[in-house]
Protein backbone atom coordinates (compact mmCIF):
# COMPACT_ATOMS: atom_id res chain seq x y z
CA UNK A 1 0.00 0.00 0.00
CA UNK A 2 1.79 3.12 -1.22
CA UNK A 3 -0.66 5.76 -0.03
CA UNK A 4 -1.06 5.74 3.75
CA UNK A 5 -4.40 6.11 5.46
CA UNK A 6 -5.81 7.42 8.71
CA UNK A 7 -7.97 5.21 10.92
CA UNK A 8 -9.84 5.87 14.16
CA UNK A 9 -10.96 3.02 16.44
CA UNK A 10 -13.62 3.82 19.01
CA UNK A 11 -13.85 1.58 22.07
CA UNK A 12 -17.37 2.25 23.28
CA UNK A 13 -18.23 2.82 26.93
CA UNK A 14 -19.40 -0.15 29.01
CA UNK A 15 -20.26 2.09 31.99
CA UNK A 16 -17.94 0.50 34.53
CA UNK A 17 -14.45 1.18 35.83
CA UNK A 18 -13.04 -2.35 35.60
CA UNK A 19 -12.27 -2.52 31.89
CA UNK A 20 -10.58 -5.30 29.97
CA UNK A 21 -8.03 -4.26 27.38
CA UNK A 22 -9.60 -4.22 23.88
CA UNK A 23 -7.45 -7.01 22.49
CA UNK A 24 -9.19 -7.17 19.10
CA UNK A 25 -8.67 -3.45 18.47
CA UNK A 26 -5.06 -3.84 19.61
CA UNK A 27 -4.43 -6.44 16.91
CA UNK A 28 -6.15 -4.40 14.19
CA UNK A 29 -4.19 -1.29 15.13
CA UNK A 30 -0.99 -3.34 14.96
CA UNK A 31 -1.54 -4.63 11.43
CA UNK A 32 -2.43 -1.12 10.23
CA UNK A 33 0.61 0.45 11.92
CA UNK A 34 2.83 -2.24 10.42
CA UNK A 35 1.74 -0.97 6.99
CA UNK A 36 2.68 2.59 7.99
CA UNK A 37 -0.81 3.97 8.53
CA UNK A 38 -1.84 6.64 11.04
CA UNK A 39 -3.98 5.04 13.76
CA UNK A 40 -5.79 6.62 16.70
CA UNK A 41 -7.80 4.97 19.46
CA UNK A 42 -10.57 6.67 21.43
CA UNK A 43 -11.13 4.82 24.73
CA UNK A 44 -14.62 5.79 25.80
CA UNK A 45 -14.55 2.81 28.16
CA UNK A 46 -11.66 4.25 30.19
CA UNK A 47 -12.42 7.97 30.02
CA UNK A 48 -16.23 7.75 29.80
CA UNK A 49 -16.39 10.39 27.08
CA UNK A 50 -19.93 11.29 26.11
CA UNK A 51 -20.70 11.13 22.40
CA UNK A 52 -20.57 14.93 22.35
CA UNK A 53 -17.08 14.88 23.88
CA UNK A 54 -16.05 12.19 21.41
CA UNK A 55 -17.15 14.42 18.53
CA UNK A 56 -15.29 17.44 19.92
CA UNK A 57 -12.06 15.61 20.73
CA UNK A 58 -11.79 13.16 17.83
CA UNK A 59 -14.21 13.91 15.00
CA UNK A 60 -15.05 17.55 14.31
CA UNK A 61 -11.58 18.78 13.40
CA UNK A 62 -10.19 15.50 12.06
CA UNK A 63 -10.40 13.65 8.78
CA UNK A 64 -10.23 9.86 8.66
CA UNK A 65 -10.47 7.23 5.99
CA UNK A 66 -12.00 4.60 8.26
CA UNK A 67 -13.76 4.94 11.62
CA UNK A 68 -14.26 1.55 13.23
CA UNK A 69 -16.35 0.31 16.16
CA UNK A 70 -16.45 -3.26 17.44
CA UNK A 71 -19.22 -4.53 19.68
CA UNK A 72 -21.21 -7.43 21.07
CA UNK A 73 -24.95 -7.74 20.50
CA UNK A 74 -25.67 -6.94 24.15
CA UNK A 75 -24.50 -3.35 23.62
CA UNK A 76 -26.31 -2.65 20.36
CA UNK A 77 -29.42 -0.78 21.50
CA UNK A 78 -27.91 0.55 24.72
CA UNK A 79 -24.81 2.14 23.21
CA UNK A 80 -24.01 1.48 19.56
CA UNK A 81 -27.01 3.06 17.85
CA UNK A 82 -26.47 6.49 19.41
CA UNK A 83 -22.72 6.24 18.91
CA UNK A 84 -23.19 5.52 15.21
CA UNK A 85 -25.55 8.48 14.90
CA UNK A 86 -22.81 10.75 16.27
CA UNK A 87 -20.11 9.26 14.02
CA UNK A 88 -22.30 9.53 10.92
CA UNK A 89 -22.93 13.19 11.69
CA UNK A 90 -19.23 14.07 11.85
CA UNK A 91 -17.44 11.39 9.78
CA UNK A 92 -17.14 13.57 6.65
CA UNK A 93 -15.74 11.30 3.92
CA UNK A 94 -14.76 8.41 6.17
CA UNK A 95 -16.31 4.95 6.01
CA UNK A 96 -17.94 3.82 9.23
CA UNK A 97 -16.92 0.19 9.71
CA UNK A 98 -18.56 -2.07 12.31
CA UNK A 99 -17.01 -5.33 13.50
CA UNK A 100 -16.99 -7.96 16.20
CA UNK A 101 -19.50 -10.66 17.10
CA UNK A 102 -22.35 -8.13 17.21
CA UNK A 103 -22.73 -7.46 13.48
CA UNK A 104 -21.11 -10.65 12.17
CA UNK A 105 -24.21 -12.86 12.21
CA UNK A 106 -26.79 -10.17 11.32
CA UNK A 107 -24.93 -7.70 9.06
CA UNK A 108 -27.95 -6.62 6.99
CA UNK A 109 -29.98 -5.68 10.03
CA UNK A 110 -27.08 -3.87 11.71
CA UNK A 111 -26.21 -1.86 8.60
CA UNK A 112 -29.83 -0.81 8.09
CA UNK A 113 -30.24 0.26 11.71
CA UNK A 114 -26.94 2.15 12.02
CA UNK A 115 -26.47 3.55 8.50
CA UNK A 116 -22.88 2.36 8.75
CA UNK A 117 -21.03 1.79 5.48
CA UNK A 118 -19.52 -1.63 6.11
CA UNK A 119 -19.87 -4.55 8.51
CA UNK A 120 -16.91 -6.92 8.85
CA UNK A 121 -17.95 -10.56 9.26
CA UNK A 122 -15.57 -12.60 11.40
CA UNK A 123 -11.87 -11.89 11.89
CA UNK A 124 -10.70 -8.55 10.55
CA UNK A 125 -6.88 -8.42 10.54
CA UNK A 126 -6.67 -9.07 6.79
CA UNK A 127 -9.98 -7.41 5.95
CA UNK A 128 -9.13 -4.05 7.51
CA UNK A 129 -6.00 -3.72 5.34
CA UNK A 130 -7.97 -4.41 2.16
CA UNK A 131 -10.75 -2.02 3.20
CA UNK A 132 -8.33 0.82 3.75
CA UNK A 133 -6.67 0.15 0.41
CA UNK A 134 -10.06 0.24 -1.32
CA UNK A 135 -10.89 3.53 0.37
CA UNK A 136 -7.61 5.18 -0.55
CA UNK A 137 -7.69 3.98 -4.15
CA UNK A 138 -11.44 4.48 -4.61
CA UNK A 139 -11.83 0.84 -5.60
CA UNK A 140 -14.86 -1.43 -5.66
CA UNK A 141 -15.72 -3.40 -2.51
CA UNK A 142 -17.14 -6.42 -4.29
CA UNK A 143 -13.90 -8.41 -4.17
CA UNK A 144 -13.23 -8.04 -0.44
CA UNK A 145 -14.10 -11.21 1.41
CA UNK A 146 -15.73 -11.12 4.82
CA UNK A 147 -17.77 -7.93 4.58
CA UNK A 148 -21.29 -6.65 4.04
CA UNK A 149 -21.73 -3.16 2.61
CA UNK A 150 -24.22 -0.67 1.31
CA UNK A 151 -24.38 -0.27 -2.47
CA UNK A 152 -26.87 2.23 -3.90
CA UNK A 153 -29.45 1.46 -1.25
CA UNK A 154 -28.93 -2.30 -1.32
CA UNK A 155 -26.88 -4.34 1.14
CA UNK A 156 -24.43 -6.78 -0.39
CA UNK A 157 -22.88 -9.66 1.56
CA UNK A 158 -19.62 -10.92 0.12
CA UNK A 159 -18.08 -14.37 0.43
CA UNK A 160 -16.86 -15.33 3.91
CA UNK A 161 -13.13 -14.99 4.57
CA UNK A 162 -11.15 -17.99 5.77
CA UNK A 163 -9.87 -17.67 9.35
CA UNK A 164 -6.19 -16.89 9.85
CA UNK A 165 -4.49 -20.20 10.56
CA UNK A 166 -0.98 -18.90 11.24
CA UNK A 167 -1.67 -16.82 14.35
CA UNK A 168 2.06 -16.14 14.79
CA UNK A 169 1.86 -14.05 11.62
CA UNK A 170 -0.30 -11.47 13.42
CA UNK A 171 1.82 -8.80 15.14
CA UNK A 172 1.47 -8.21 18.86
CA UNK A 173 -1.25 -5.69 19.83
CA UNK A 174 -0.26 -2.04 19.40
CA UNK A 175 -0.29 -1.28 23.14
CA UNK A 176 1.44 2.09 22.62
CA UNK A 177 -1.82 3.62 21.38
CA UNK A 178 -3.69 2.85 24.61
CA UNK A 179 -3.68 4.33 28.15
CA UNK A 180 -1.87 1.27 29.48
CA UNK A 181 -1.47 2.48 33.04
CA UNK A 182 -5.26 2.65 33.29
CA UNK A 183 -5.91 -0.73 31.65
CA UNK A 184 -3.29 -2.55 33.73
CA UNK A 185 -4.42 -1.22 37.11
CA UNK A 186 -8.22 -1.11 36.90
CA UNK A 187 -8.90 -4.83 37.44
CA UNK A 188 -9.08 -6.66 40.74
CA UNK A 189 -8.42 -10.29 39.91
CA UNK A 190 -8.30 -13.50 41.88
CA UNK A 191 -5.44 -13.59 44.44
CA UNK A 192 -4.06 -10.37 43.01
CA UNK A 193 -1.81 -8.25 45.23
CA UNK A 194 -1.91 -4.45 45.31
CA UNK A 195 1.39 -4.36 43.40
CA UNK A 196 0.28 -6.63 40.57
CA UNK A 197 -0.52 -5.26 37.13
CA UNK A 198 -2.87 -7.28 34.94
CA UNK A 199 -3.50 -7.57 31.20
CA UNK A 200 -5.37 -9.90 28.89
CA UNK A 201 -3.59 -11.95 26.25
CA UNK A 202 -4.73 -14.52 23.69
CA UNK A 203 -2.85 -17.76 22.93
CA UNK A 204 -5.43 -19.39 20.66
CA UNK A 205 -8.68 -18.77 18.83
CA UNK A 206 -11.72 -21.00 18.79
CA UNK A 207 -12.94 -24.06 20.68
CA UNK A 208 -13.38 -27.80 20.17
CA UNK A 209 -17.10 -27.58 20.91
CA UNK A 210 -20.17 -25.59 19.87
CA UNK A 211 -22.74 -25.19 22.66
CA UNK A 212 -26.25 -24.16 21.64
CA UNK A 213 -25.85 -20.70 23.19
CA UNK A 214 -22.47 -19.98 21.54
CA UNK A 215 -22.49 -17.29 18.83
CA UNK A 216 -18.91 -17.86 17.59
CA UNK A 217 -18.93 -18.30 13.80
CA UNK A 218 -15.60 -20.03 13.10
CA UNK A 219 -15.23 -23.77 13.60
CA UNK A 220 -12.29 -25.51 15.25
CA UNK A 221 -9.36 -24.19 17.24
CA UNK A 222 -6.09 -22.51 16.19
CA UNK A 223 -2.97 -21.88 18.25
CA UNK A 224 -0.06 -19.52 18.56
CA UNK A 225 3.29 -21.21 19.09
CA UNK A 226 4.58 -21.43 22.65
CA UNK A 227 7.68 -19.45 21.55
CA UNK A 228 5.51 -16.60 20.27
CA UNK A 229 3.50 -16.51 23.52
CA UNK A 230 6.64 -16.43 25.66
CA UNK A 231 8.04 -13.56 23.58
CA UNK A 232 4.88 -11.54 24.25
CA UNK A 233 4.94 -12.29 27.99
CA UNK A 234 8.57 -11.18 28.18
CA UNK A 235 7.80 -7.92 26.40
CA UNK A 236 4.80 -7.13 28.59
CA UNK A 237 6.72 -7.84 31.78
CA UNK A 238 9.60 -5.60 30.71
CA UNK A 239 7.67 -2.77 29.05
CA UNK A 240 4.54 -2.52 31.21
CA UNK A 241 5.56 -4.52 34.31
CA UNK A 242 2.68 -6.98 33.85
CA UNK A 243 2.70 -9.68 36.52
CA UNK A 244 -0.80 -11.12 36.13
CA UNK A 245 -1.99 -12.38 32.74
CA UNK A 246 -5.62 -13.02 31.89
CA UNK A 247 -5.47 -15.72 29.23
CA UNK A 248 -8.66 -14.90 27.39
CA UNK A 249 -8.83 -17.95 25.10
CA UNK A 250 -12.17 -19.74 24.98
CA UNK A 251 -10.15 -22.88 25.63
CA UNK A 252 -6.59 -22.49 26.95
CA UNK A 253 -6.32 -26.11 28.12
CA UNK A 254 -6.55 -28.10 24.92
CA UNK A 255 -4.00 -30.84 25.58
CA UNK A 256 -1.73 -32.02 28.36
CA UNK A 257 1.27 -31.78 26.03
CA UNK A 258 0.71 -28.08 25.34
CA UNK A 259 0.30 -27.27 29.05
CA UNK A 260 3.58 -29.05 29.84
CA UNK A 261 5.32 -27.20 27.01
CA UNK A 262 4.03 -23.88 28.35
CA UNK A 263 5.34 -24.68 31.84
CA UNK A 264 8.75 -25.73 30.50
CA UNK A 265 9.04 -22.56 28.41
CA UNK A 266 8.25 -20.39 31.44
CA UNK A 267 10.80 -22.28 33.53
CA UNK A 268 13.57 -22.14 30.94
CA UNK A 269 13.05 -18.40 30.52
CA UNK A 270 12.89 -17.86 34.30
CA UNK A 271 9.46 -16.24 33.93
CA UNK A 272 7.46 -16.15 37.14
CA UNK A 273 3.92 -15.02 36.43
CA UNK A 274 0.40 -15.26 37.73
CA UNK A 275 -2.38 -16.07 35.31
CA UNK A 276 -6.01 -17.08 34.95
CA UNK A 277 -7.49 -19.14 32.13
CA UNK A 278 -10.57 -20.96 30.84
CA UNK A 279 -10.93 -24.73 30.63
CA UNK A 280 -13.35 -27.52 29.77
CA UNK A 281 -13.99 -30.12 32.43
CA UNK A 282 -13.47 -33.01 30.01
CA UNK A 283 -9.93 -31.87 29.13
CA UNK A 284 -8.71 -31.73 32.70
CA UNK A 285 -7.12 -33.98 35.30
CA UNK A 286 -4.92 -33.76 38.37
CA UNK A 287 -1.69 -33.89 36.38
CA UNK A 288 -2.78 -30.85 34.36
CA UNK A 289 -3.87 -29.05 37.53
CA UNK A 290 -0.48 -29.63 39.21
CA UNK A 291 1.34 -28.33 36.13
CA UNK A 292 -0.91 -25.26 35.96
CA UNK A 293 -0.25 -24.52 39.62
CA UNK A 294 3.52 -24.76 39.09
CA UNK A 295 3.20 -22.48 36.06
CA UNK A 296 1.53 -19.73 38.10
CA UNK A 297 -2.17 -20.38 37.48
CA UNK A 298 -4.18 -18.66 40.20
CA UNK A 299 -7.66 -19.11 38.81
CA UNK A 300 -9.48 -21.56 36.54
CA UNK A 301 -12.77 -20.67 34.88
CA UNK A 302 -14.96 -23.66 34.02
CA UNK A 303 -18.07 -23.26 31.91
CA UNK A 304 -19.92 -26.00 33.75
CA UNK A 305 -23.29 -24.41 32.81
CA UNK A 306 -25.57 -27.00 34.48
CA UNK A 307 -25.76 -29.69 37.15
CA UNK A 308 -28.41 -31.57 35.15
CA UNK A 309 -27.24 -34.11 32.58
CA UNK A 310 -30.34 -33.74 30.42
CA UNK A 311 -29.77 -29.99 30.18
CA UNK A 312 -26.07 -30.49 29.36
CA UNK A 313 -27.07 -32.88 26.58
CA UNK A 314 -29.69 -30.50 25.18
CA UNK A 315 -27.24 -27.60 25.14
CA UNK A 316 -24.71 -29.85 23.34
CA UNK A 317 -22.08 -29.25 26.00
CA UNK A 318 -20.59 -32.73 25.46
CA UNK A 319 -19.61 -33.00 29.12
CA UNK A 320 -21.08 -34.82 32.13
CA UNK A 321 -22.13 -33.77 35.63
CA UNK A 322 -19.53 -36.22 36.95
CA UNK A 323 -16.80 -34.41 35.00
CA UNK A 324 -18.00 -31.08 36.44
CA UNK A 325 -17.71 -32.44 39.97
CA UNK A 326 -14.35 -34.08 39.35
CA UNK A 327 -12.90 -30.86 37.91
CA UNK A 328 -14.14 -28.87 40.91
CA UNK A 329 -12.70 -31.38 43.38
CA UNK A 330 -9.30 -31.52 41.66
CA UNK A 331 -9.03 -27.73 41.43
CA UNK A 332 -9.86 -27.34 45.12
CA UNK A 333 -7.42 -30.08 46.10
CA UNK A 334 -4.54 -28.48 44.18
CA UNK A 335 -5.36 -25.03 45.52
CA UNK A 336 -6.31 -23.05 42.42
CA UNK A 337 -9.13 -20.49 42.52
CA UNK A 338 -12.26 -21.84 40.88
CA UNK A 339 -14.77 -20.06 38.65
CA UNK A 340 -18.06 -21.96 38.65
CA UNK A 341 -20.08 -20.66 35.71
CA UNK A 342 -23.72 -21.72 35.49
CA UNK A 343 -26.65 -20.55 33.39
CA UNK A 344 -30.32 -21.39 33.80
CA UNK A 345 -33.32 -21.22 31.52
CA UNK A 346 -31.99 -23.41 28.73
CA UNK A 347 -34.01 -26.22 27.23
CA UNK A 348 -34.83 -28.82 29.87
CA UNK A 349 -34.20 -26.56 32.85
CA UNK A 350 -36.53 -26.87 35.84
CA UNK A 351 -36.79 -25.63 39.41
CA UNK A 352 -34.86 -28.74 40.44
CA UNK A 353 -31.97 -28.04 38.06
CA UNK A 354 -31.69 -24.51 39.47
CA UNK A 355 -31.65 -25.87 43.02
CA UNK A 356 -28.92 -28.35 42.09
CA UNK A 357 -26.87 -25.57 40.47
CA UNK A 358 -27.00 -23.57 43.70
CA UNK A 359 -25.97 -26.54 45.82
CA UNK A 360 -23.05 -27.41 43.55
CA UNK A 361 -21.77 -23.83 43.60
CA UNK A 362 -22.02 -23.65 47.39
CA UNK A 363 -20.26 -26.99 47.83
CA UNK A 364 -17.23 -26.18 45.66
CA UNK A 365 -17.05 -22.39 45.78
CA UNK A 366 -13.56 -21.01 46.50
CA UNK A 367 -15.11 -17.54 47.07
CA UNK A 368 -12.66 -15.77 44.81
CA UNK A 369 -15.56 -14.11 43.00
CA UNK A 370 -19.22 -13.54 43.71
CA UNK A 371 -20.91 -16.36 41.80
CA UNK A 372 -24.48 -15.85 40.60
CA UNK A 373 -26.58 -17.54 37.93
CA UNK A 374 -27.76 -15.87 34.75
CA UNK A 375 -30.53 -16.81 32.33
CA UNK A 376 -29.33 -18.12 29.00
CA UNK A 377 -29.54 -15.55 26.16
CA UNK A 378 -30.07 -16.66 22.52
CA UNK A 379 -27.72 -14.12 20.94
CA UNK A 380 -27.89 -13.83 17.14
CA UNK A 381 -25.62 -16.41 15.57
CA UNK A 382 -26.24 -19.05 18.22
CA UNK A 383 -28.16 -22.25 17.60
CA UNK A 384 -30.62 -21.17 20.29
CA UNK A 385 -31.35 -17.98 18.37
CA UNK A 386 -32.31 -19.87 15.23
CA UNK A 387 -34.30 -22.41 17.24
CA UNK A 388 -36.22 -19.58 18.91
CA UNK A 389 -37.13 -18.28 15.45
CA UNK A 390 -38.22 -21.75 14.30
CA UNK A 391 -40.40 -22.15 17.40
CA UNK A 392 -41.98 -18.73 17.01
CA UNK A 393 -40.36 -17.36 20.16
CA UNK A 394 -38.49 -14.76 18.13
CA UNK A 395 -39.25 -13.33 14.70
CA UNK A 396 -35.73 -12.07 13.93
CA UNK A 397 -33.10 -9.56 15.05
CA UNK A 398 -35.55 -6.68 15.54
CA UNK A 399 -37.62 -8.82 17.88
CA UNK A 400 -34.50 -9.99 19.72
CA UNK A 401 -33.36 -6.44 20.42
CA UNK A 402 -36.88 -5.39 21.43
CA UNK A 403 -36.87 -8.18 24.03
CA UNK A 404 -33.25 -8.04 25.16
CA UNK A 405 -32.73 -5.57 28.02
CA UNK A 406 -29.91 -6.94 30.16
CA UNK A 407 -27.88 -10.17 30.13
CA UNK A 408 -29.19 -10.94 33.65
CA UNK A 409 -32.77 -10.87 32.36
CA UNK A 410 -34.80 -13.26 30.24
CA UNK A 411 -34.91 -12.57 26.53
CA UNK A 412 -36.61 -15.84 25.59
CA UNK A 413 -38.02 -18.34 28.08
CA UNK A 414 -37.11 -21.86 26.93
CA UNK A 415 -38.56 -23.48 30.08
CA UNK A 416 -42.10 -24.43 31.08
CA UNK A 417 -41.93 -22.06 34.05
CA UNK A 418 -44.05 -18.86 33.80
CA UNK A 419 -41.88 -15.75 33.64
CA UNK A 420 -43.05 -14.31 36.97
CA UNK A 421 -42.24 -17.57 38.74
CA UNK A 422 -38.96 -17.83 36.83
CA UNK A 423 -37.74 -14.55 38.31
CA UNK A 424 -38.91 -15.45 41.80
CA UNK A 425 -36.92 -18.68 41.66
CA UNK A 426 -33.84 -17.02 40.15
CA UNK A 427 -33.93 -14.20 42.68
CA UNK A 428 -34.14 -16.68 45.54
CA UNK A 429 -31.20 -18.65 44.15
CA UNK A 430 -28.98 -15.61 43.66
CA UNK A 431 -29.93 -14.13 47.02
CA UNK A 432 -28.83 -17.38 48.66
CA UNK A 433 -25.54 -17.38 46.74
CA UNK A 434 -24.78 -13.75 47.63
CA UNK A 435 -25.46 -14.28 51.34
CA UNK A 436 -23.33 -17.41 51.26
CA UNK A 437 -20.47 -15.53 49.58
CA UNK A 438 -20.37 -12.67 52.07
CA UNK A 439 -20.75 -15.07 55.01
CA UNK A 440 -17.54 -16.78 53.87
CA UNK A 441 -15.61 -13.59 53.00
CA UNK A 442 -16.09 -10.07 54.36
CA UNK A 443 -19.08 -10.83 56.67
CA UNK A 444 -20.39 -7.47 55.43
CA UNK A 445 -24.12 -8.09 55.21
CA UNK A 446 -24.78 -4.46 54.31
CA UNK A 447 -22.86 -5.03 51.08
CA UNK A 448 -24.70 -8.29 50.55
CA UNK A 449 -28.07 -6.59 51.00
CA UNK A 450 -27.10 -3.79 48.61
CA UNK A 451 -26.23 -6.32 45.91
CA UNK A 452 -29.38 -8.33 46.59
CA UNK A 453 -31.40 -5.13 46.14
CA UNK A 454 -29.67 -4.62 42.80
CA UNK A 455 -30.95 -8.00 41.59
CA UNK A 456 -34.42 -7.33 43.03
CA UNK A 457 -34.67 -3.96 41.26
CA UNK A 458 -33.49 -5.57 38.02
CA UNK A 459 -35.87 -8.53 38.11
CA UNK A 460 -38.97 -6.82 39.48
CA UNK A 461 -38.56 -3.08 38.79
CA UNK A 462 -36.78 -3.23 35.39
CA UNK A 463 -33.79 -1.16 36.51
CA UNK A 464 -31.72 -2.48 33.63
CA UNK A 465 -28.58 -0.40 34.29
CA UNK A 466 -27.50 -3.05 36.84
CA UNK A 467 -24.13 -4.53 35.76
CA UNK A 468 -24.24 -7.81 37.63
CA UNK A 469 -22.36 -9.21 40.61
CA UNK A 470 -18.96 -9.50 38.92
CA UNK A 471 -18.62 -5.70 38.70
CA UNK A 472 -19.88 -5.09 42.22
CA UNK A 473 -16.55 -5.09 44.07
CA UNK A 474 -14.29 -2.40 42.62
CA UNK A 475 -10.54 -2.19 43.15
CA UNK A 476 -9.63 0.29 45.90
Amino acid sequence: MNQKGKVLFIIHDVYQDDNDFALGIGYLAAVLKKEGNDVKVCCQDIFHYSNEELAKLFLKNQNYDLISIGFLAARFRETILDLCTTVNKFKKNAWLVLGGHGPSSIPKYVLKETNADIAVIGEAEETIIELLKCKLENRDLSQIEGIAYCNNGDIVINKRREPIWDLDSIPFPEWSLFPMERYTTCLQLYHMSKDDKALGISTSRGCVNRCNFCYRMEKGIRFRSIENIIEEIKFLKEKYRITYFQILDELFIFSKKRIFEFYEALRKNNLKIKFSCNARVDIFDEEIAVCLKKSGCNFLNFGMESSDQNVLNLMKKNTTVEQNIQAAEITGKIGIGLGLNFIWGNKGDTEKSLRNNVELIKKYNSYDEIRTIRPVTPYPGSELYYEAIERGLLSGPEDFFNKFRNSDLLTVNFTDIPEEEFYKLLFGANKELIINHFAHTTKNMNSANKLIKGFYDLYFKSKVSFRGARHYNKKN
